[in-house]
């Protein structure tokens, strides 16, 4: 009997701890939410007028090459050969230069 009273007890006392901790990290919280001032709204920024030494914003934009389709895809297949080749290669033989070796791919800088 003596043991249930005092984990009773003690019980009691460590919600009772934990209550009062709870309310002091969350009154902190309300706090902090008190009334706040307004935002200001924000000023409208105007572009500068264009220096010597600025780009000029309206310039057009001069637009690439277009790269035909055919063309990208004959580069990614043979990138994807030569990956297979250096995989191959690797398997047959494999060492730590071939592990670190760079690929001979265009795509690859």
């Amino acid at each position: 009997m003596e043991m249930i009273l005092m984990s009773g007890c003690v019980t009691l006392f460590t919600l009772a701890v934990a209550v009062m901790a709870f309310g002091a990290a969350t009154r902190q919280e309300r706090e902090e939410q008190a009334p706040k001032p307004q935002p200001q709204p924000q000023p409208v920024v105007r572009p500068a007028t264009p220096r010597f030494f600025a780009p000029n914003i309206s310039a057009p934009v001069v637009a690439r090459p277009q790269v035909p389709i055919e063309a990208l895809l004959l580069q990614i297949e043979n990138h994807v050969r030569l990956e297979q080749a250096a995989t191959e290669s690797f398997l047959a033989y494999p060492t730590t230069a071939l592990l670190h070796s760079k690929t001979a791919s265009p795509l690859i800088q």
